[in-house]
């Protein structure tokens, strides 16, 4: 499966390449490569270091900007901005999907609600074609309300004594 899809996004990166006559770099290839092996969310910083350790394919933070910025182009990449922190994804096959994220750690993670994508499918918009969605869920995390509530318990145990 991972394999056809990055078939796919090189097939469609070739396409846009010639019909725009930008050259067919092996830095373009190898970030997009990366891009689609990697699971989830990644920033800029996460990237450059992998492409160095797993890739052995160092590129500057210029190049490795710009590239994301012309897969973003072509929609094989999103871009969000979460909490400040602007983070990456792999889009091709990806179009519709929800995020629940936690304001306290700032985790990240996928949720798949088909009624969500369902509706939002169904929805009839005047004058406008759909592409595709994103939506944020913001909460607080299982793990950062276990700190949480440790924390309360044990500054109302300090109270009492």
């Amino acid at each position: 499966m991972k394999e056809a899809v990055i078939k796919s996004v090189t097939r469609i990166l070739d396409n846009y390449l010639e019909v725009t006559r930008h050259r067919k770099t092996p830095e373009r290839y190898t970030i997009l490569r990366a891009i689609y092996n990697h699971k989830g969310h990644f920033t800029l910083e996460e990237l450059k270091d992998e492409l160095e350790e797993k890739y052995t394919f160092p590129v500057s933070r210029a190049t490795l900007y710009n590239t994301l910025n012309l897969f973003r182009d072509i929609r094989l990449v999103m871009r969000h901005h979460i909490q400040g922190i602007t983070k990456y994804e792999a889009f091709y096959g990806n179009q519709n999907h929800c995020h629940q994220i936690c304001t306290t750690c700032g985790k990240v993670t996928e949720i798949n609600s088909p009624a969500i994508v369902e509706a939002v499918e169904n929805i009839s918009l005047k004058r406008f074609r759909k592409d595709g969605f994103n939506l944020y869920i913001y909460g607080v995390c299982s793990t950062c309300q276990a700190k949480l509530t440790r924390k309360r318990r044990q500054e109302k145990k300090l109270k009492t004594e």
